[in-house]
């Protein structure tokens, strides 16, 4: 009898090892099949998520590490993680805030009839003097060229769009003609020949590939264009600002004309002052431009910013007119840009057609 139970003991040991063993084997290939599903599950989510990164934001293709490590904080079953997921990876691409400003020109050092102006020539202006002189020039209604536009940093841009941050996608140059400088200039020179003002427009772009030197390429270029056309009285070379608030939060400069919004303009102007020895005829340049801001606050009030006066030369020695106009800041949309450019090309339309 004792032996019999003896037996029954050691049976019931071998059957209760015999289930635990299978009970663990089931468990490991249980995992196995759960994890091989889970990274399936979580590489479909992963792509789904870089995909509306890429439409919303035009995300590169290659991610960063932190948007790979948000895409693995994905969680099964659940689309709502997704889009959660989504928004975060467009929040880290922020780099910065878009802070919209408005300069006044009424609050410039000097200033008279519709003329507002900053100096840091250290020469003494007298803006009535100079307004009241004649140009050396007059404007003529043939098929003559009478006005060159160009641009020594033609590769800057705008925003696409109006909007309140900017993201490492939204870049300050670009080569696209219709995003650039370019875009600028030819809305001025087609409100400039509408008009019957000859002119023409030369897309060079100075400042690519290479940024340093520009001034230098564009001033061959100009020269080429004076020597090949003698009939040009006014060179215009169109550039467009920037402005840095804090850190990495820009300003784009707004003002509203007729109820739409217009990017601030602002007038350069180079002197033979401190250490530049090349201009002697800068005051003709001075003139033309005081003359244009006066126009352009009596059309338009708000649009331009006190006009600068620097110890620059800007390769305004080369013409006896010529002129540097900044349109906003990289933080403009090109709406904005497009709109100050046409008020700027019927300021100059009014203007040049007072010269004759």
């Amino acid at each position: 009898m004792q032996k019999r139970w003896a037996i029954i003991r050691i049976l019931t040991c071998y059957l209760l090892c015999f289930f635990l063993i299978l009970g663990a084997f089931y468990n490991i290939i249980s995992q196995k099949i759960e994890v091989k599903n889970d990274n399936f599950l979580l590489g479909f989510s992963d792509n789904l998520t870089v995909f509306e990164a890429t439409k919303t934001e035009e995300k590169p293709q290659n991610e960063t590490t932190e948007t790979k490590e948000n895409s693995q904080n994905i969680t099964l079953n659940s689309s709502q993680n997704s889009s959660v997921n989504s928004v975060q990876t467009s929040t880290s691409s922020v780099k910065g805030n878009v802070i919209e400003k408005y300069i006044s020109p009424y609050t410039a050092p000097l200033s008279y009839s519709g003329v507002y102006m900053k100096n840091s020539s250290g020469l003494s202006i007298n803006i009535k003097n100079l307004l009241s002189s004649k140009l050396k020039f007059k404007i003529e209604k043939n098929s003559q060229p009478q006005v060159l536009i160009m641009h020594t940093h033609t590769t800057e841009t705008f925003l696409n769009e109006d909007k309140k941050t900017y993201t490492e996608n939204d870049k300050a140059r670009t080569t696209d003609n219709n995003k650039n400088m370019v875009m600028v200039g030819e809305i001025i020179a087609k409100k400039l020949n509408e008009a019957g003002i000859k002119t023409l427009h030369d897309k060079t772009q100075h400042d690519y590939p290479q940024y340093t030197g520009s001034y230098s390429r564009s001033a061959k270029t100009v020269n080429s264009y004076l020597s090949k056309y003698k009939s040009i009285k006014i060179v215009l070379d169109l550039h467009r600002d920037s402005v840095t608030v804090s850190g990495n939060d820009k300003a784009k400069l707004v003002t509203k004309i007729n109820g739409k919004k217009a990017a601030q303009v602002m007038l350069v102007m180079g002197s033979q002052s401190g250490s530049i020895k090349n201009h002697p005829n800068w005051q003709e340049n001075l003139k033309l431009a005081l003359k244009f801001q006066q126009t352009m606050e009596a059309k338009y009030p708000t649009l331009a910013r006190p006009l600068v006066l620097a110890s620059k030369n800007y390769n305004q020695s080369l013409c006896s007119g010529s002129m540097l106009i900044e349109f906003g800041t990289e933080m403009n949309s090109l709406d904005e840009a497009k709109y100050s450019a046409e008020l700027v090309g019927n300021s100059l339309v009014s203007l040049l057609n007072t010269i004759k």
